[in-house]
């Protein structure tokens, strides 16, 4: 059973940094991604970063286009965390941010929502202007 739970969300400025975490439990062995996603209200979820773990070539991230350079995926294997450093963040960022993971598949599109099995239940990140 995957299980999946964010935290380090909160309030802040404009400009600001958050880091937050995501604690799994599930994936014992083998190759799988794991990502982080976004979803304002009355918007659609929205992929922010994922890594794909496990591989022979080492993890490799994916970024979306909007937080290259200022957004780091990185992931603590033995503490099974997944961490999203988020920094000069924009008051359009604000959203509650999901962890989610997936083991591997071929032909794996990292950044779409329904291609992923597991969820937390999110964490709130709003940047007041």
């Amino acid at each position: 059973q995957v299980q999946l739970v964010e935290s380090g969300g909160g309030s802040v400025q404009a400009g600001g940094s958050l880091r937050l975490s995501c604690a799994s439990s599930g994936f014992t062995s083998g190759a799988y991604y794991m990502a982080w996603f976004r979803q304002a209200p009355g918007k659609e979820r929205e992929g922010v970063a994922a890594i794909f773990i496990g591989g022979a070539g080492g993890a490799k991230t994916y970024y979306a286009d909007s937080v290259k350079g200022r957004f780091t995926i990185s992931q603590d294997n033995a503490k099974k965390t997944l961490w999203l450093q988020m920094n000069s963040l924009k008051p359009e960022e604000t959203a509650m941010y999901y962890c989610a993971a997936v083991r591997w598949r071929p032909s794996f599109t990292p950044l779409i929502p329904n291609q992923y099995d597991y969820w937390g239940q999110g964490t709130q990140v709003t940047v007041s202007s």
